[in-house]
């Protein structure tokens, strides 16, 4: 029975080391074109956070424009050349989104650190996007990106 179970889950990791990367890459493009086109279309559940953290801009232009940003920033990770700069917007942009937890701790916690609200929990999973795209920031490094490109010719 454990012979069965390690063949079968080194067969589903193996495939998993093929296609992962990719995957989380398409994924972070869907989680950031999506919540973009929210922002954009004035139906983003976070616009009130977005309001109240970025006080000093206009939130009926800022938040169209961060929403393109973020539209922009999901289509770059599609594009493999743009990689390496939309990461690091990306990783700009995942900065910002933690202001709120210093910025509004009432909102963000019922007790500071360690019982967040609903929206803190919204900010706090941004951790989880960080580290994906530190995941795709790995393979699309300089080196990795030369080996596939003379692997290619």
């Amino acid at each position: 029975m454990e012979t069965t179970f390690n063949s079968l889950y080194f067969s589903f990791s193996s495939k998993m080391e093929k296609y992962s990367i990719t995957m989380m890459r398409i994924a972070l493009a869907v989680v950031y074109i999506w919540f973009g086109a929210l922002k954009i279309f004035g139906m983003s559940p976070a616009g009130e956070l977005v309001e109240e953290t970025v006080y000093w801009f206009q939130p009926e232009i800022f938040i169209p424009i961060l929403g393109i940003c973020e539209v922009m920033i999901g289509l770059g990770l599609l594009v493999k050349r743009l990689i390496p700069y939309t990461i690091m917007l990306l990783l700009l942009h995942m900065c910002a989104t933690l202001f709120p937890v210093f910025i509004l701790q009432s909102i963000c916690f019922d007790a500071f650190p360690y019982c967040p609200t609903l929206v803190g929990q919204y900010i706090i999973k941004n951790v989880v996007l960080i580290a994906g795209a530190l995941v795709v920031a790995g393979k699309y490094n300089p080196t990795n990106y030369t080996q596939s490109t003379i692997k290619r010719s």
